[in-house]
């Protein structure tokens, strides 16, 4: 009788547990919707595809899954974002390599930053430890064109309207450009913000231009940027 008790008993935590986890580790979870967007590598070897779920009074929650060629393997890209994070759809560019993706991701009105992912085998994680975009602004106020230019690095709103794009060009390494780079080594990432809310004087910048290195992990500004970049502060006198 002790036995067939703690059988009993070991059946019902299987139990629990089976109905604890969710139906599949390796696909989106009850309630998620495919959105039609599919992007797939260079090589044919990963597609990426989108999933949302309705949260109500709280927007949407998006997930993005990559699987292998033959939709086996599925790998979550973001686990643990909230629709704070995700809570529109990306848009994503492949490395002509297909070892990095580059996820474009719209934030709010006005709002948009870049996550940067490596590839591992059949899935990609994470390159960097906070988003791309992120780390482009930092490297923005390090430099002296920052003068004058405020920033709360504490509250990511503190710019107003921030956006970080990628520029376009990535999957030619950037040859309308004129660059002779190697290959898949560079991103080109454009920065803006305004001033609204802000005193009248302080400049703001519009399509400032910086590279990452994706082999070193840092970000430089070429010196064929400086004509773009020159134009791209602008102040009070530009609105006149």
């Amino acid at each position: 009788m002790l036995l067939r008790g703690l059988f009993g008993t070991l059946i019902g935590l299987l139990l629990a547990i089976a109905v604890a986890m969710p139906a599949s580790a390796d696909s989106p979870g009850a309630g998620f919707k495919q959105v039609d967007d599919t992007f797939a590598s260079p090589d044919g070897q990963i597609r990426l595809q989108q999933y949302s779920q309705d949260k109500g009074d709280d927007g949407f929650l998006y997930q993005f899954w990559t699987f292998d060629a033959d939709h086996n393997h599925g790998s979550l890209l973001n686990p643990g974002e909230t629709t704070d994070d995700a809570g529109y759809p990306a848009g994503f560019r492949f490395s002509p390599d297909s070892q990095w993706l580059v996820r474009m991701q719209k934030l709010g009105a006005g709002y948009r930053t870049l996550l940067l992912y490596k590839r591992e085998g059949d899935h990609f994680t994470s390159a960097t430890r906070k988003p791309l975009g992120d780390m482009a602004w930092d490297y923005f106020f390090s430099l002296p064109v920052s003068r004058h230019m405020h920033r709360d690095p504490k509250d990511s709103y503190a710019l107003d309207h921030a956006t970080v794009d990628l520029i376009k060009g990535l999957e030619e390494n950037y040859a309308w450009m004129g660059e002779h780079w190697p290959d898949s080594r560079y991103v080109v990432i454009g920065l803006s913000f305004d001033t609204q809310g802000q005193h009248p004087r302080t400049p703001w910048v519009v399509g400032w231009h910086c590279v990452y290195d994706l082999k070193k992990g840092t970000f430089s500004v070429p010196a064929d940027f400086a004509d773009n970049n020159a134009k791209a502060v602008k102040t009070a006198a530009d609105l006149k």
